[in-house]
């Protein structure tokens, strides 16, 4: 044995060593159980052999060379086989002669992981043309199945014989190349070319010289014939095919094997028949529609070696286009017609006009149309190249009426000899009571496909008084209802009550009946009147509306004047907000205050002052010149009445809730009820926030900034901004215009003693220093490096702690620069950029100068 095979040998065990888990030695080779490994460490071994040089086919040899049984080493085979994948199905047998190879197609036919997509418009219309390109269908012939009896041998089959009964005993046979195996003690016999049940008796009569009652009448030792390793052949591909050539094949291979590994057919070549020669004789003829339309494989026969496949050139090929099942490309043999064309394309579709074919066919000088009967179907003589054209049924009924409008069920219906107006309103189970009966409409298709309208009096219909009118095909009934002839009519309610907005109107409808509708009055209802605007009809003085006022008590009930007021359609009642109820407004103090926290403001004239006495004064460690009044603008946006009222509800609920089936019986109504009344929307302005809210400003000013950017300046749209004011002098003189009136909202800042100032903007390094006293502005700005190129020292300013703002004064050529202190902000604006002036902008300037120049002198006398 030569260094190299040893070297392969040495190899494959180790790699089937890494994989086994059984095994733990060189030793223990005969121990690995195929049936115990994973496909994941089969084509592991695979990958690594291909690896070292080694086919997959050797592989079961190698193994049974190192002690491997056979039997293993046959599961190895067929395991290693099933793992093949479509394109590469393929064995190299052990017999087979030095440098013969086996034909890879997975590389060569498959362009994607699915199909190989044909390359141009006709072959995609070729009906089969993607069968044997498609990998999920390779048509591999299958190794777990029993042995077949009729299986011929060949040189290279494995024969596994298994004696058992009063004697046991296997044999491992190969067949070489003379078609004869070697059994021991017996000698040569001839099995090749005969099938395994021919081969089967011939076993069991030369081996009976060594098991004597193998073949008596009465046995008691019995014989059994397998196929281990089966034998490879070779395939000659010839024809019209993708990849003509010859291929090597497992025996086992059907010619639907064979045309897979081919590619099947080209474009040019038949798929109707593919024949099968066998020692220069035509042993099959393979129809594949028969397979696609049928499912028959009858013909697809098993292949033997040195078979050849030849697919002759198309010679009938029709195209269907039009509403069928399946359109394309479709091959006819000279005994089909027209209706086996149909059957091919998966038959007519419902919209199908099947009573005529067109036909477009090439004549020997030109094109030419032929119509094809549905009579015809089986006697037209179908010709190469025809283009068979289905047409579509006419989009038109032959018997529809409708109806539509105040009937019971309204829609389409079909027509009769005779039928009338008043059956097809029976046939829509009559009319609704809210049928308009003075006059219908009857839209009538002439027969020039314009519309005619018939009037028809209804209430005659019905009571049988008028003429009978006649209903034609496309006749479209249309009964108006009474409410589609008017307006929508309702009553409309705003102000303080629970749920405002419009509501359907009521015959006998009253204000208390509307009030109730809109689930009762606020609290904050007044109890001075209900006004009632009412719209006016055909007035020439001017009015607009009709103003109803009707009184009411402390308890907010309505008198009986004025529950005796009947509501009109469109009426809107309006119930007022009472003149003295507040919803309670609520400021904040913060910082260094003794009673910092939440404060009600108590009156409209409330000061800072006041809160500042009731927040308990300011502590030792106050810094009141740094104290700020942050203030709501005009920009923020309010919660309304109902949202204020959703959260309290919710908060009410959030306390109420227990553990389940702790709730009393009347915690539970009143959780059901809190359910109800969270987030209603009220439709008027008085529960809303209102047209001067916030979100209404910001749109109206973005509005504007769209129209016209140039009359607009940039806004920030903040919600808060800081008011600057002197605490000290506040304290020292309450109720003056330095203290400013509370407003809804507002919150007071006290901070501690501040000891920085910071410098932003235009310095070269921006940051905080600590406040010296007695240091000037431009101290501090040595102390951030210095003003920058880009600075506009001139237009500096200094925010301080309390919010004001002071600039730069400019007194001759001298800037005067703000006072800093504790809290400050310096902030250094940056110069405004500027496009120099071109040269012939000074071009410009200076003939402007000279002309300037020139009538200056011409005027001095």
């Amino acid at each position: 044995m030569s260094i190299n095979i040893k070297a392969f040998y040495f190899t494959f065990i180790l790699l089937v060593f890494a994989f086994c888990v059984q095994a733990q030695s060189l030793s223990d080779i005969h121990k690995v159980k195929v049936d115990q490994l994973s496909d994941a460490q089969i084509e592991a071994i695979i990958s690594k052999a291909e690896e070292q040089g080694i086919s997959r086919a050797k592989i079961p040899q190698l193994a049974k060379d190192r002690g491997m049984p056979a039997m293993e080493a046959n599961k190895l085979a067929t395991r290693i086989n099933q793992l093949g994948t479509g394109g590469n199905m393929e064995m190299e047998s052990s017999t087979m002669m030095q440098g013969q190879r086996t034909v890879d197609t997975s590389s060569t036919l498959y362009d994607s992981d699915t199909v190989n997509i044909p390359s141009d418009e006709e072959e995609k219309k070729i009906f089969g043309y993607n069968l044997f390109r498609h990998k999920n269908l390779n048509f591999s012939p299958s190794l777990n199945i029993p042995t077949p009896q009729n299986y011929i041998i060949g040189a290279g089959d494995q024969l596994l014989i298994d004696i058992y009964g009063d004697s046991q005993q296997s044999y491992d046979l190969s067949v070489n190349a003379e078609g004869r195996v070697y059994i021991p003690n017996v000698g040569p016999i001839n099995v090749g070319g005969s099938s395994i049940e021919a081969a089967t008796a011939r076993l069991k009569q030369e081996m009976s010289s060594i098991y004597s009652d193998l073949n008596s009448g009465n046995p008691r030792t019995f014989m059994q014939i397998r196929l281990g390793n089966i034998r490879s052949i070779q395939v000659s591909m010839v024809g019209e095919l993708n990849k003509p050539g010859t291929y090597t094949l497992p025996s086992f291979a059907s010619v639907f094997n064979a045309l897979y590994a081919a590619g099947g057919p080209n474009k040019s070549g038949s798929f109707r028949s593919i024949k099968v020669f066998r020692d220069s004789r035509q042993v099959a003829e393979v129809d594949i529609y028969d397979y696609l339309i049928n499912g028959n494989q009858g013909e697809n026969i098993r292949l033997q070696d040195n078979d050849v496949i030849m697919v002759p050139a198309v010679q009938t090929r029709v195209e269907i286009v039009g509403p069928v099942r399946r359109e394309g490309l479709f091959e006819i043999l000279p005994q089909e017609d027209i209706n086996d064309l149909i059957s091919y394309a998966g038959g007519f579709k419902s919209e199908a006009f099947q009573q005529r074919l067109s036909v477009r066919r090439v004549s020997d000088e030109a094109r030419k149309v032929a119509d094809v009967s549905k009579e015809q179907f089986e006697s037209f003589k179908v010709q190469d190249g025809d283009m068979f054209l289905v047409d579509t049924k006419l989009e038109r009924y032959e018997n529809r009426v409708q109806i539509s409008g105040a009937v019971y069920h309204p829609g389409e219906f079909a027509l009769f000899e005779g039928m009338t107006v008043k059956d097809l309103i029976d046939k829509a189970q009559g009319l609704r009571g809210e049928a308009f009966l003075n006059r219908a409409t009857l839209y009538r298709t002439q027969t020039d496909m314009t519309l005619e309208i018939v009037p028809v009096n209804v209430q005659e219909v019905i009571n049988g008084t008028a003429t009978n009118i006649y209903l034609q095909r496309e006749d479209v009934l249309h009964i108006p209802s009474k409410y589609d002839l008017k307006e929508e009519y309702y009553v409309k309610i705003s102000g303080e009550v629970n749920s405002p907005g419009a509501f359907a109107f009521a015959a006998n409808m009253t204000v208390q009946d509307l009030v109730l509708e809109a689930r009762g009055f606020k609290e904050s209802a007044s109890d001075a009147y209900i006004e009632v605007a009412r719209r006016v009809k055909d007035r020439t003085d001017g009015q607009i509306a009709e103003i109803i006022t009707i009184d009411i008590d402390n308890n907010l009930q309505i008198d009986e004047e004025g529950k005796k007021i009947v509501l009109q359609p469109f009426d809107h009642v309006i119930i007022r907000r009472s003149p003295g109820f507040q919803r309670e407004k609520m400021v904040r103090v913060e910082g260094e205050v003794n009673y910092p926290g939440q404060y009600t403001i108590a009156t409209s004239a409330e000061r800072i002052s006041d809160l500042l006495k009731r927040a308990g004064g300011i502590n030792q460690f106050a810094y009141p010149k740094g104290a700020t009044l942050i203030r709501r603008t005009e920009f923020y946006t309010p919660e309304s009445d109902n949202e204020i009222k959703s959260k309290d509800l919710r908060a009410v609920k959030q306390n109420l809730i227990k553990e389940e089936g702790k709730n009393t019986e009347a915690e539970i109504n009143i959780l059901s009820r809190i359910d109800e009344k969270i987030d209603e929307k009220g439709g008027d302005l008085a529960n809303q926030k209102g047209l001067a809210s916030g979100e209404y400003k910001i749109n109206r000013v973005m509005e504007v900034a769209a129209a016209d950017s140039s009359r607009v300046a940039v806004v920030e749209f903040r919600p808060q901004e800081l008011i600057g004011i002197d605490l000290k002098y506040i304290m020292e003189n309450p109720g003056s215009p330095q203290d400013l009136i509370l407003e809804e909202g507002d919150i007071l800042s006290i901070p501690k003693e501040l000891q920085t100032v910071r410098m932003r903007g235009e310095v070269l390094f921006p940051t905080s220093a600590r406040y010296e006293h007695g240091y000037a502005f431009k101290r501090f700005i040595s102390k951030a490096g210095g003003f920058t190129d880009n600075a506009r020292k001139g237009k500096s300013y200094v925010v301080y702690a309390n919010g004001d703002v002071q600039r730069t004064k400019h007194i001759l050529f001298f800037k005067n620069y703000p006072k800093i202190e504790p809290g400050a902000e310096i902030i250094v604006p940056k110069k405004p950029d500027r496009t120099p002036m071109s040269a012939t902008n000074w071009i410009g300037v200076a003939s402007s100068l000279a002309t300037l120049g020139i009538l200056i002198d011409r005027l001095i006398p």
